[in-house]
Order: structure tokens, then sequence, then C-alpha cells
């Protein structure tokens, strides 16, 4: 089955859509990458998107204009992805959808929001979509993230150790073989916030952690920010922007006046790294492959080596995936998953009741995906080599 995984993670920079060819035969998936895009936001609508997300308050209103454009957005994302990589003949699409809300209260998540109407979706390339992946974990008592630990425990079966699959986007999450799956906490969340705050809006984050590069680590706000109760939780855990942001970042900045930029951003970079490391620690890991755009911050990758201490760490892309496009390839599955009336979920890493086939359907012009139900799930992701990156 052609399907194409959409996404966009919580530095809603862009979308990305990754097609894939995907079959099951016993208890073997194999994924055969056909191409992957990014398709950035357009200004307007980024900046549309940032002004409605917490701290701020927002509007039904413009919560119904964002649910649309976004879903239109990811429209046009498919339909590239579509006519790039598939010749037109995709047979699914997974969209993960814009998060907008995660609602966490003492450790429980109550709900999530993500919106990018899936209509505009199906009624512009005509296939079936699934979408809304999250909130029927959260009905099933789990946190509704990550999401993507069933791939990663799929695709990290049987390598030696404890290897930890590490996704660096605004917040960071991790993933070992047995299940075990949470948030550590921010990755790029407060750096981008930071760079954003201090450049008066003109950057959105730290292009190849310059800045950081730049900067002296400021030791007493590393301690302060390191106090923060979330890293204490037991897991499983989820966080997000609705902790982490810049109202969280000035107060912590509260007593130390006239701090240089440079040196607020390399002390941030710093405590995103220790916190991941902390977190590789208390599961054991041996291994860290590390995928998302965080990947592409040379001084994030290098502190989080030297926070290791000598645990290895490398990209996805000695594995096979392409550290840009994982979650979208994720998202892709768990969309095959459901279409073939699977469970999508690792009930030890969300602290879910059961394991739940995920998300919303919304059809095609032909109707329903055209498979039957399997009632044998998946042990394991292999990847055979297939096309080129967009």
């Amino acid at each position: 089955m052609r399907v194409i995984g959409l996404m966009s993670g919580t530095s809603y920079d862009a979308i990305d859509a990754a097609a894939a060819d995907l079959s099951l035969d016993g208890g073997t998936l194999t994924l055969k990458p056909l191409g992957f895009v990014s398709e950035p936001y357009d200004d307007a609508l980024r900046q549309a998107l940032a002004a409605a997300l917490p701290p701020a308050t927002t509007s039904m209103a413009a919560v119904c204009r964002l649910d649309t454009r976004i879903g239109q957005a990811f429209a046009a994302a498919a339909l590239h992805a579509n006519d790039r990589f598939c010749d037109g003949r995709a047979e699914l699409v997974a969209s993960h959808g814009q998060t907008v809300y995660h609602w966490a209260e003492q450790g429980t998540v109550r709900g999530t929001l993500q919106i990018g109407q899936p209509a505009w979706i199906a009624e512009a390339t005509g296939l079936p979509v699934v979408s809304d992946f999250r909130p029927r974990d959260i009905a099933a008592g789990g946190q509704g993230a990550p999401l993507v630990s069933l791939f990663d425990v799929l695709w990290l079966r049987g390598r030696p150790g404890t290897p930890v699959a590490l996704n660096l986007g605004g917040i960071a999450n991790l993933t070992t073989p047995d299940g075990t799956a949470f948030d550590t906490g921010p990755a790029g969340a407060l750096v981008d916030a930071a760079v954003l705050h201090f450049s008066g809006g003109r950057l959105p984050y730290d292009v190849d952690g310059a800045l950081a590069a730049g900067g002296t680590v400021h030791e007493a706000l590393l301690d302060r920010l390191l106090d923060e109760p979330y890293y204490a939780l037991p897991a499983p855990k989820t966080t997000g922007k609705e902790l982490f942001h810049v109202g969280y970042l000035l107060d912590a900045l509260a007593g130390f006046p006239g701090l240089p930029p440079q040196d607020v951003v390399a002390t941030l970079t710093r405590l995103s790294a220790r916190t991941i490391a902390d977190a590789v620690r208390l599961v054991g890991g041996t291994e860290v492959i590390v995928s998302g755009g965080g990947t592409c911050n040379p001084v994030l990758m290098g502190m989080l080596r030297a926070e290791s201490g000598g645990v290895p760490v490398r990209t996805s892309d000695a594995l096979g995936v392409p550290p840009a496009a994982k979650e979208a390839y994720a998202f892709g599955v768990l969309g095959f998953l459901t279409a073939h009336g699977l469970p999508g979920t690792c009930p030890v890493g969300t602290g879910a009741r059961r394991a739940s086939v995920l998300g919303s359907v919304t059809p095609g012009w032909g109707g329903l995906p055209s498979v039957g139900r399997v009632e044998r799930g998946p042990e394991r992701l292999v990847f055979e080599e297939g096309g080129v990156d967009g």
C-alpha cells in the first residue's frame, strides 16, 4: 500500500510529507521509502499560528480559520508528494495535523487538539485520510504521546543492548525497545522562544547553533532551569509548549538581568542536552539514535555527545532512516495500521489501559480504504532501499 505520511511538529515551521510503500508479511512490516519533501508554512500562516498558541489567547474564529488554512496547506503537501513520488497512485494519506494544545494536569492528559481539517486533504487528493491519532489513546487513559513509540519499538527490535530512539523537535522524546517512551523536556522549544524574543521576531530559531556557539553557559541560570519539576516526574509523561514557552523563559531569566542573548541560548541548549542525557541514563541506554530537526544543530548534538558520558550518539540515517523524515514515515505507518484495523500504540509508553486502533477516517472519492482487517500486527519493521528525498 502506498501511503503518504504528513507531519508538522511543535516547531511549526514546515509540513513534512513522506511517501512509502508498506507491506505486511507475517510479523514483518516492510517500508520502502519513495521520497520525502518538506513544505514550509508561508510566513502569514506561521505568524497566525504562532499568535494563537499558548500562552497567547485566541478566538474560535481564529481556530476555525487556522483549521482550514492548515488543512489546505497539508493538502498541497500531500498532492506534491503523491505526484512526485507515487506517480499519482497513492492509496492513503495519514495526517498528524498541527498540535495547538495538549491539555495536561498534574501528570494526567485530559485532551489534545490537532488541527488541519482532513476534508481538505481528502477532497484535494481523492484519497481516504486517517487523522486525529492522539485522542483515542487519551480516552484509553494514555498520554497521547509519544505516538512514534510503536514505530521505534518495531524498528529497534533486535539491536544489541538498550538502544534509545530520540527525536529532537520542539520537545524531545525517547523510546526504548521494551516500549518505555516519554517526553524528556524541551529540545528546541526554549531555544526557539529565546531567539524569537531577542531578535524581535526576525529569527525563528538558532540557525546552525551559531548563537549558542558564540555564548557561554551560565551555570546559575542552568541550575534554576534544571529545578523544573517536570524532569523529576516518572514516566509515562508528556509535555509541550503549554509549559515551555517564552513566558516560562522570561520568568526564569528574572534575577539575571543583562545576560547576553548568546549566553542565554547557550544555556538553553545545554539544558536540552543535559535533560536528554539524564533521561537516557535513566533508561539504561547503550546507544542513542537521533532524528528530527535538532540533528541540524551541531552545537546541540555536540553538547548531547559531551553529556552522554561515552554512550554513542548517531543520527538515524546510519540505520537507513532520514532524520528529517522519520516522524512523517512513522505516521504513515500508523495510518497503515489503522486502515488494516490494527492497534497503533504501545501502552507501556503512553500509560494507556490497552493498545488502540487510532484515528478517524475521512473517506476519499472512492469511499473508505479498500483493505481488509488483519488479525496479526507487525513484530518488526524493516526498511528497504527506495526513492530519494526531496
